[in-house]
């Protein structure tokens, strides 16, 4: 059985800029709407991400994303609100 796509709020449009908004998929894409809330988001978008994902998703989500691709700043900030320790991870991929 295929799971139905969840779409995401249309608040999330603006830090999707670059990316398809019709064809995202919450659970599909999750690693890109955290990524790019965290760097981008409001506060609105950062309490959907808790609440939709929640820390252990957002956890292990988090330690996938390279540290380079998350401004310094909001990984401070989206460690201490997410309580979630920010990954040893750094290198940049092409994948």
């Amino acid at each position: 059985m295929k799971k139905e796509k969840v779409k995401l709020p249309v608040f999330f449009k603006p830090i999707l800029w670059s990316y398809d908004f019709a064809k995202m998929d919450a659970e599909k894409h999750k690693k890109t709407i955290i990524t790019n809330t965290i760097n981008y988001g409001n506060l609105k978008q950062w309490k959907w991400i808790a609440n939709y994902y929640g820390k252990q998703i957002l956890q292990k989500e988090f330690d996938k994303i390279p540290q380079s691709a998350i401004r310094p700043q909001a990984l401070k900030l989206a460690s201490i609100l997410f309580s979630i320790k920010p990954s040893k991870y750094v290198s940049r991929s092409t994948k």
